[in-house]
């Protein structure tokens, strides 16, 4: 069962020429002998990564790297199974990891109830449009259906629901940003990724048998005119005619014969039921605009009830998470599946989740503000999109913690940002090292310590093993303007001093009083900075002197006194902070 794996790897976390070590290799083998015997011998990667990274969050960054390893030790592993059989697994897995035998197949992870059903086989899916990168909000529908799949050791389907060419048109660059996201936010990809915009012949297909069955026709009533039958529960015209004529214009759309606006195809449903949304609602219709991937090749397109319906068969979908606003689509294609004789996904529901500083954001909204100039790009810090959170220095595990704590609730809430910057805090502090930034700087001349003096301060206050930073104190200092006016103050970390006439006076190292602390920098230790603050629909911007030790572009570090900040670039001797949160 012993092997050796040499493999590269580029990654922030490790040196950019690697070999696996043994401590990750073991647990990668652990865990793909425990994925084959509770499978019976066909363990998969997927699930395997999955177990693995649960474990190993720091290995997220490198996730795709890893996944020749898993491959690898999985394929060892059913190997094992198919030609020595369960036993010799188990026996392995005994000596090797005796720990893992026992692991809680089902185990629940707070904050997620249990999926209902049979959970033997659990596939998911997620569905963004890709009219835009990924917001905070789809974040959640990635992070809950992914850590079902864990649960479950089941599948996620990432599908492209790009079917809209004229309301929401796709946009090309978005296909591979949410697949990026996800891999972000998840720490590995989906185990399917399509396309519904490829998948059109399927759609076509389903909506002809549909009609030759007779359980959908095409519509040539005007809105207005179907409108008032709905109304009335009254059938139009159209619903009892020949199949043959039904055929006959489907034909006609689907070969561009028919405007847009002059034919639908409906469901058909019974016209008195209690819900006006579900008496024979459209299914397709007429499109002539361009689709940006496979150009004009389709004039009839799938709404997204039908089109989500089929995909969702085709793809053995088992469970559908939406948000509660979307039951009436579950009710519309629960009758779809019944024409056919399908069985249809157990569905779960969530309320809406308002986030208070990003008010009605929505990615057409966001699209046209760029578009217009009003925001910089998708990653402007004021927007609620992955890009700007990745921006700004927010980490996926916090995200994720996040939504599982909110749970899968039907209840609709509102919350400031700051509950969601509560969990990246924890996640953050540990690791991020302090600096000294002075706002709106004052030069002070140091007074009365005689020979330059080195100052040792750590690096972090609780972290002491990541080091310290030295300070050559030289002749002159800053302190933020408004502390000017304090008279006698603890420079923190180093003396008492009284305050006046642009000096400041030594008094003592030690601390001799309840006098008031303040934060400061040596001028010749210090780089000039601007600190970028997103205040809403607004930017503020904050001149200052940044502490210059051992600044590392990308980075966010905690500002003394003033909160996390990442370390956008570097030109000269002037430094761009964009603000992250308290």
């Amino acid at each position: 069962m012993v092997k050796c794996y040499h493999c590269s790897v580029k990654s922030s976390n490790m040196d950019e020429e690697q070999i696996w070590n043994e401590d990750i290799v073991s647990t990668v083998r652990k865990y793909a002998l425990q994925n084959s015997l509770e499978y019976g011998g066909i363990g998969e990667a997927g699930s395997t990564l999955g177990r693995l990274l649960s474990e190993r969050e720091e290995l997220r960054a490198v996730a795709r790297e890893l996944r020749d390893l898993v491959e690898d030790e999985v394929r060892i592993a059913n190997n094992l199974a198919e030609n020595e059989g369960l036993d010799k697994v188990r026996s392995e897995l005994e000596k090797f990891a005796p720990e893992a035998l026992h692991r809680e197949k089902h185990s629940k992870i707070q904050g997620l109830k249990e999926l209902p059903g049979d959970t033997s086989n659990v596939v998911l899916r997620f569905a963004p449009n890709p009219n835009g990168p990924l917001s905070l909000g789809h974040s959640r529908g990635v992070i809950i259906n992914s850590e079902y799949a864990k649960m479950y050791n089941g599948k996620v389907v990432l599908r492209f629901d790009d079917t809209d060419t004229k309301i929401k048109p796709p946009l090309p660059e978005a296909y591979d940003w949410i697949k990026e996201e996800y891999e972000w936010l998840t720490g590995g990809p989906p185990d399917v990724t399509i396309r519904a915009s490829e998948r059109m012949p399927i759609y076509l297909e389903y909506a002809s048998k549909m009609i030759a069955e007779g359980h959908g026709y095409v519509c040539r009533c005007e809105v207005e005119s179907f409108r008032e039958f709905r109304k009335s529960k009254e059938e139009c015209p159209c619903r009892t005619r020949e199949s043959s004529e039904n055929i006959s214009d489907w034909e006609s759309m689907i070969e561009g014969e028919i405007e847009e606006g002059e034919a639908v195809v409906r469901v058909k449903t019974d016209m008195t039921l209690p819900n006006p949304a579900l008496r024979d609602w459209p299914a397709l219709r007429i499109q002539h605009s361009p689709h940006p991937i496979v150009g004009r090749k389709y004039k009839v397109w799938p709404l997204l009830d039908f089109q989500s319906a089929i995909e969702d068969h085709e793809q053995g979908i088992t469970h559908i998470i939406r948000g509660k606003d979307l039951m009436d689509s579950t009710r519309k294609q629960t009758i779809l599946y019944q024409h056919f004789g399908w069985t249809y996904p157990h569905s779960l529901y969530w309320g809406r989740v308002k986030v208070h500083e990003y008010g009605g954001f929505s990615t057409s909204k966001m699209r046209e503000s760029i578009e217009s100039g009003s925001h910089g790009g998708w990653d402007d810090s004021r927007l609620p999109t992955i890009k700007a959170l990745q921006r700004r220095g927010f980490v996926p595990e916090s995200l994720r913690e996040f939504w599982i704590d909110l749970g899968l609730t039907q209840k609709d809430v509102s919350i400031p940002l700051k509950t969601v910057e509560t969990f990246n805090a924890r996640k953050i502090d540990r690791t991020s090292e302090r600096r000294s930034f002075v706002a709106d700087p004052v030069n002070l001349k140091i007074c009365g310590i005689g020979a330059t003096t080195e100052v040792r301060l750590p690096k972090h206050p609780d972290n002491p093993e990541i080091g310290r930073r030295v300070w050559e104190v030289g002749n002159t200092i800053a302190i933020q303007k408004s502390d000017m006016r304090i008279g006698s103050a603890r420079l923190k970390d180093f003396a008492d001093v009284t305050v006046a006439d642009s000096q400041a006076t030594f008094e003592s190292f030690e601390r001799r009083d309840a006098r008031q602390i303040i934060h400061w920098v040596p001028v010749n230790g210090a780089r000039e900075a601007k600190l970028v603050v997103p205040n809403g629909d607004e930017i503020n911007e904050v001149d200052g002197l940044l502490e210059d030790f051992e600044l590392e572009v990308g980075k966010v570090y905690q500002l003394e006194r003033i909160g996390f900040a990442k370390l956008e670039s570097m030109k000269g001797t002037r430094a761009l902070l964009l603000w992250l949160h308290k």
